[in-house]
């Protein structure tokens, strides 16, 4: 048994279809691309798989050259397994993508459905702690400056006006 032209036809079209579709912008037409580029792969692992045969099971009577290859057919299945977990990733994007840009064009007052109505509390909030993280931070890295240079981690301590400029100018680096 041959190959049929009409298979290799159809298995080259969708994957120049979904060359095509894949390299849009838009993430619905990469999905659709590369679910073409998928199947036209599975259409590819059964094109080159050989002619049918009997199921590879080992029985009285039956050859090796009368069964069929397990071969493509278990990499048909795992292809196919690979092809559902990326959609389902490309699908997330998508409609992480959506939600994103619908925040967008809302309105401040505006309730998005399923949003946090005290995200503007939370990000106040974060917003203090990282000013107080980043005070805690300068500190520590003046008080060990100052243990490198031999001075006392008390004078450190008690001029943390007069550190600021000195730390922007270590910044900058004038020592």
């Amino acid at each position: 048994m041959s190959v049929s032209l009409t298979l290799i036809v159809l298995m080259a079209v969708m994957y120049a279809c979904g060359v095509y579709a894949m390299l849009e912008r838009s993430l619905s037409r990469i999905l659709i691309g590369f679910l073409l580029i998928g199947n036209a792969t599975n259409l590819l692992l059964i094109i080159v798989a050989g002619p049918p045969g009997e199921a590879p099971i080992v029985e009285d009577g039956v050859t090796s050259d009368q069964m069929a290859d397990p071969l493509p057919q278990a990499l048909t299945l795992t292809a196919i397994v690979i092809t559902f977990g990326i959609t389902a990733l490309l699908l997330a994007l998508i409609y992480r993508n959506w939600r994103l840009s619908r925040q967008e064009h809302t309105e401040e007052h505006t309730a998005v459905p399923g949003s946090d109505l005290h995200a503007d509390d939370e990000t106040a909030m974060l917003v203090r702690q990282a000013a107080g993280d980043d005070a805690a931070l300068h500190q520590a890295i003046d008080a060990s400056d100052a243990n490198d240079s031999g001075d006392d981690v008390s004078d450190a301590d008690d001029s943390s006006t007069a550190s600021a400029p000195n730390r922007h100018d270590r910044q900058r680096g004038h020592r």
